[in-house]
């Protein structure tokens, strides 16, 4: 990966961590003050939706921060070891954990009429559509397995070679 990739990736992890941070602490409060003028049939869902949306912000910075850690391995070409999975396994337990939590969401939204059924329906489409990023995910880290095994036999080969000349 070049150096300008490079920096280029940072620099949109960098902006999208800082906006995350910005919506923890400005939006939620501002959301939360929004969802205290809900009707009294309401009231029960304004702490599981903010529950649930720090929550999401959280699962988004745990993938921006393992992100940023797989590129700076990346740089220092030291990626094709088994310390990248920990960043990979990261990433996918954040993944899953964003599928369930905007299931939750459709979950706490469903009953009553407050919200649209194809709201819930698409909340029910977007938590399938984020699984399916996690399980892409999945195939990478496989993928990245068998690199890391192949990585490990060329240098043994290597270490065999140098021993025979």
């Amino acid at each position: 990966m070049g150096k300008l990739t490079t920096l280029a990736l940072r620099g949109v992890i960098a902006v999208l961590l800082a906006g995350s941070v910005l919506v923890q602490g400005v939006m939620v409060p501002l959301l939360a003050a929004d969802l205290d003028d809900l009707d009294p049939d309401m009231a029960h869902v304004r702490t599981p939706v903010l529950v649930i949306v720090v929550l999401g912000v959280v699962t988004v910075q745990a993938v921006l921060v393992c992100v940023w850690r797989l590129v700076t391995m990346v740089r220092r070409d030291t990626v094709f070891s088994h310390a990248a999975f920990r960043y990979v396994h990261g990433v996918i337990g954040a993944m899953v954990a964003a599928s369930a939590l905007v299931f939750a969401l459709g979950v706490v939204l469903a009953p009553g009429e407050a919200v649209a059924p194809g709201v819930v329906l698409l909340l029910g489409g977007v938590s399938l559509a984020v699984l399916g990023v996690a399980l892409i995910v999945l195939v990478l880290r496989l993928l990245l397995a068998k690199a890391v095994a192949r990585d490990i036999e060329a240098a043994r080969m290597r270490a065999e070679l140098a021993e025979v000349i």
